[in-house]
């Protein structure tokens, strides 16, 4: 796994040892940020973080400031052990947390949200909610999904879905602020 563009540019991230985090292909990850690509300047959000490779793909291409929230002690290894690798500390936090926890007491907004949940656990809808009723995405921000082809974004979110991309086992779903 690798950084693909910006100023970490093909430098390689480290994994999780075992199988407990999937991470996604360097591919998935081409796929997401060739579809969106306006980083420079911008808060995020890396929900459900593991190694933080949506975010430091972000801070590669100009993000402002990153939150990562994890709470698998594995995973949060490995993310501190990628920032340190970057020298890219000053820009980003870890929180700690369970992610419907942070997003019921986040005081902050953000202009990207990446989430990318364990596969078929029933948490890309719950989470949605959570976001959109916190307010924490900025006027005009978005929602990067990755989730399983097996589960769906609720139709009520319907008019918030700007692109949806379905695969055989990954799916991809871009949601704008309401």
């Amino acid at each position: 796994m690798r950084i693909i563009s910006g100023k970490y540019k093909k430098r390689k991230l480290f994994t999780v040892e075992g199988r407990s985090t999937r991470p996604t292909t360097d591919y998935n990850r081409e796929v997401l940020f060739s579809t969106y690509q306006e980083y420079e300047g911008k808060a995020v959000l890396d929900l459900f973080a593991g190694t933080g490779s949506f975010g430091l793909e972000a801070l590669s291409r100009g993000a402002a400031w990153v939150d990562f929230v994890e709470f698998a002690s594995p995973a949060i290894a490995t993310l501190i052990a990628n920032i340190q690798h970057l020298g890219c500390g000053e820009d980003c936090h870890i929180y700690r947390k369970k992610v419907q926890a942070f997003l019921k007491d986040c005081p902050k907004k953000y202009d990207v949200i990446f989430m990318d949940p364990p596969y078929d656990k029933n948490l890309i809808n719950p989470c949605l909610e959570a976001i959109f009723t916190t307010g924490i995405l900025n006027e005009g921000g978005i929602i990067v999904v990755e989730h399983s082809a097996k589960e769906e974004i609720d139709p009520i979110y319907s008019d918030q879905v700007l692109k949806h991309k379905a695969g055989k086992t990954a799916s991809f779903s871009w949601l704008a602020s309401l």
